[in-house]
């Protein structure tokens, strides 16, 4: 895969098979390289056990093998109290294999802005997001709130729909080109609803919490987490940051890290931010991010690309309906880091389902499976 041809940018939502370039895109664009931990740290191996054979889903009994394949599934990984209960790789996965989070890189953003708000670099949530950084300035973020840019709510005119190729993520997506920057992009938004009152997934709304972090701490993001998160959590292998061609990291989506670090932002979440007695994240951080606090962010009431979803929204954090406590890390083409604070678990799965975005279905996106899947895993752990 070292040729030009293979390396190059490819589409996304074709349908074409992605396992093979998801591993790699650090190579295909723009990146920047986050040093492993000088002190590594290792999740230690628990009692193993082996994943149901089915589960229920759409009021049937569904093959869990087929759910794996279908999703394109390359790693899977199960904690439970911060052991090894679970671990298997398929077609380019590996325990040292790198991958594209997509969107869950969001909630990696969001923990870093917590970190933040502790150091003083952000005053309050309640600031403006336009106080941080130039470019927010005469776009739709200008004199919105912070808060309401972590819960999705900023008002910004957006359609986040892959099938549609006019859509506004397909511009985004076309600023990793060199057609514009990322910080351009952003300052050409327009606002459409009133702040705070409409929960509508908008990955602008996470690259604009980018900006303003880096404006806070004087610092590119990917230095910032290197410092905060990378270090005293014992990242394991390097990271990368994929940027536009101005170096600036596409906070929205484009984390590359292995499973096992993946899995280390989970484990701190279930440890209300505490790290080996280092209390890397607030716990009152943990909690507010984890929680839907506003009408407009329960579950059933967020929107993405004109339609409902059953989930809740904290702080760049999805919450499953149901009164378990979980939370979700969520990317495109299946990318999960899920947390159940009743089973003390999390659950990493890293994916290339290749009909992703192809439809607006569930057919296609196989969210839904993905859902019951994890729900067949907590039960098993129970």
């Amino acid at each position: 895969m070292g040729d030009d041809e293979s390396l190059g940018r490819r589409p996304l939502f074709r349908g074409a098979p992605m396992h093979d370039y998801f591993p790699i895109m650090m190579k295909a664009q723009p990146s920047k390289r986050m040093d492993a931990s000088p002190e590594p740290y290792t999740f230690p191996t628990g009692e193993l056990f082996e994943l149901p054979e089915t589960m229920w889903f759409d009021g049937a009994e569904r093959s869990v093998e087929d759910c794996l394949v279908r999703t394109d599934t390359v790693a899977l990984l199960v904690l439970q109290r911060g052991e090894i209960r679970h671990e298997e790789y398929r077609l380019t996965g590996g325990a040292d294999v790198h991958w594209i989070s997509w969107s869950v890189a969001k909630s990696f953003i969001s923990t870093l802005i917590g970190i933040a708000v502790e150091e003083g670099h952000i005053r309050h949530i309640s600031d403006a997001i336009s106080d941080y950084h130039p470019k927010l300035v005469g776009s739709a973020y200008e004199a919105v709130s912070i808060e309401d840019v972590l819960q999705m709510s900023s008002g910004a005119r957006w359609n986040e729909d892959y099938a549609d190729p006019d859509s506004d993520i397909h511009r985004f997506g076309a600023a990793m080109t060199g057609q514009l920057t990322l910080d351009e992009f952003v300052h050409g938004t327009e606002t459409e609803y009133p702040p705070g009152a409409l929960c509508r997934y908008n990955s602008a709304d996470t690259q604009a919490l980018g900006m303003m972090l880096a404006g806070a701490v004087g610092r590119s993001v990917a230095e910032y987490m290197k410092d905060k998160l990378v270090d005293p959590l014992g990242f394991t292998a390097e990271g990368y940051w994929i940027t536009d061609t101005a170096g600036v990291e596409m906070t929205a989506g484009g984390l590359m890290l292995t499973p096992h670090d993946f899995a280390k932002l989970g484990e701190l979440f279930r440890r209300n931010g505490d790290w080996m007695g280092e209390q890397v994240v607030p716990a009152d951080w943990v909690a507010a991010a984890t929680r839907a606090d506003k009408p407009h962010t329960q579950p059933g009431k967020p929107v993405i690309a004109g339609g409902t979803l059953p989930t809740g929204y904290g702080y760049q954090w999805w919450l499953p309906p149901g009164d378990r406590g979980a939370y979700q890390a969520i990317g495109i083409y299946n990318q999960y880091i899920h947390v159940d604070p009743l089973t003390e678990s999390v659950i990493v799965k890293l994916s290339a389902n290749r009909t992703y975005g192809t439809a607006t279905t569930e057919e296609a996106d196989m969210e839904g499976a993905n859902d019951a899947l994890f729900a067949t895993i907590v039960a098993a752990l129970e």
